[in-house]
């Protein structure tokens, strides 16, 4: 599988004269499926970046975080991830919908090391792995087409504070943020947002 070099990366790799070493990399590196090594990596992270660009091309990148396994693999060949309540404005799903082509990120900051997967996704309302996460709106699955490591060396170190207390979980009530409350947001949430009655939820601030 090829990650698929255009003009613009050869020009740059003839300039650098790093076609070889490209050449060499596409030839031994880069996968269309998950292997065993890399879905222990994916299932173990609590985080990672997506890339989508709307029906113009125009790109935009966001940050997904869960409990480690959020992201899951089901076969070498599909991924699948949660949607979980944001600020509504549906950017990188309404995305999918309308151009499907993804770029995903996966990086451990602790170790140093970090995954690309490029791939094709769709989004099902009635995708029953809906039920298999808490307060889930959608589930996205992945169908990949390239699966490659990145050069590890400028990932800088950090270590794990504390993991997001807005992580929906089983048997625990998710707190509500505090920009909901705010002025310029209550009167517009949707219908049923828990912030608009927040009363038996506890209100955090991040």
């Amino acid at each position: 599988m090829s990650v698929g070099y255009h003009p613009g990366s050869r020009s740059l790799q003839d300039r650098f004269d790093t076609r070889r070493i490209a050449d060499r990399i596409d030839d031994r590196l880069v996968l269309d499926t998950i292997g065993e090594t890399e879905r222990t990596f994916i299932e173990a992270r609590d985080m990672f970046f997506l890339a989508t660009a709307d029906a113009d091309g125009h790109p935009t990148c966001s940050y997904k975080g869960g409990d480690p396994g959020f992201v899951r693999v089901l076969d070498p060949r599909t991924l699948v991830f949660p949607s979980y309540d944001g600020n509504g404005m549906y950017l990188s799903a309404g995305n999918i919908l309308i151009h499907p082509e993804v770029g995903m990120l996966f990086i451990d900051f602790e170790k140093g090391h970090r995954l690309r997967l490029d791939g094709d996704a769709d989004i099902d309302p009635r995708d029953p792995l809906v039920a298999d996460y808490p307060e889930a709106q959608l589930v996205v699955r992945v169908r990949p087409r390239a699966v490659y490591p990145n050069c590890p060396r400028y990932i800088h170190r950090y270590i794990r504070a504390e993991r997001s207390r807005f992580v929906p979980r089983a048997g625990r009530v998710t707190p509500v943020p505090e920009w909901k409350r705010s002025h310029w947001a209550a009167d517009a949430l949707p219908a049923g947002d828990p912030a608009r009655d927040p009363a038996d939820r506890p209100v955090l601030a991040r």
